[in-house]
């Protein structure tokens, strides 16, 4: 590869790309979906890569959906994704727990996030406390919360992306994190991710504050970190000179796959700017979008 990223604009570059390559790599948010809002040509592409007889996976920093719910997803947009196909930073928090960490599973793990960290955590056999809990709604007082006092099972917190976040649920997983046995794991440390028409706090963004106010710095399990792509390599027995990552973030994609001897791939339907990317020269490829694959190869 160069060391400047090359754009993508013509249909011998994609027979170059697909000749080089037979494991493409996908972040989702932002590069086959917005939100709610599939990304014109996406599904095309994906669908040619399947008949090119490409293997495809889905990297997710979004740990909101389990791995069963992201496949419900694609499914809605005419994707049949399996879940065996989808690695999300809730699945690789929980795995981390069980495989590294090796937290017994008659612990109990504080869930600072969504359903999709509970259901993975769950599908290992650890019971949750938090999440999505409707009494954690209410507003908090310490002498009336159901929260306290501790549970002295709780051998970990785990937290990521919580747009119900508020202080009743702070003020609790703060007094875990305080505990310094208690394990703190998060699911990814993105500062903001896209939406259509506008940019959200992410995941680093309601962490940050519980790391901030207990003084620990959390283990992050989803990009760019490695243990989510060693997980990956080692689970489907791939070849990183094989692999290309596609993504829209230059500090999580982009890195997740440079870090890991894998070739990369940036479209511009996301968060970084065509400008930025070429200032960068961290990107092997960039595209306006993934649909360009499937576009220019016909």
């Amino acid at each position: 590869m160069t060391n400047s990223p090359v754009k993508v604009t013509s249909k011998e570059q994609i027979k170059q790309i697909l000749d080089e390559h037979d494991t493409f790599i996908f972040d989702c948010d932002g590069v086959i979906w917005l939100g709610s809002h599939v990304i014109p040509g996406a599904i095309e592409t994906l669908k040619l890569l399947r008949s090119l007889n490409k293997q495809v996976i889905f990297v997710t920093n979004n740990s909101t959906k389990s791995r069963k719910t992201y496949t419900q997803k694609f499914a809605q947009f005419g994707y049949d994704a399996t879940k065996e196909e989808v690695f999300g930073s809730a699945y690789a928090a929980a795995t981390y727990l069980d495989k590294f960490v090796q937290l017994p599973k008659d612990s109990k793990v504080w869930v600072y996030g969504e359903s999709g960290i509970v259901e993975e955590l769950e599908e290992l056999g650890y019971e949750c406390l938090g999440g999505t809990d409707e009494r954690l709604n209410e507003k908090f007082s310490a002498s009336t919360t159901p929260f306290l006092p501790l549970d002295p099972k709780v051998g970990a917190v785990v937290a990521g992306l919580d747009t119900g976040m508020n202080y009743h649920r702070s003020a609790i997983a703060l007094q875990y994190l305080l505990n310094p046995d208690v394990h703190f794991i998060a699911t990814n440390i993105d500062s903001t991710f896209p939406q259509k028409g506008m940019i959200l706090p992410g995941a680093g963004s309601c962490i940050e504050s519980v790391a901030y106010a207990s003084g620990r710095t959390p283990t992050a399990c989803g990009k760019p970190s490695q243990n989510m792509l060693d997980a990956i390599v080692s689970d489907k027995g791939l070849d990183r000179k094989r692999c290309i990552m596609v993504g829209d973030r230059l500090n999580t994609d982009m890195k997740f796959g440079k870090d890991g001897g894998l070739s990369t791939l940036l479209v511009l339907t996301g968060i970084e700017t065509e400008k930025g990317a070429f200032e960068s020269g961290v990107p092997d490829y960039i595209a306006d979008s993934l649909g360009v694959i499937s576009e220019l190869y016909e």
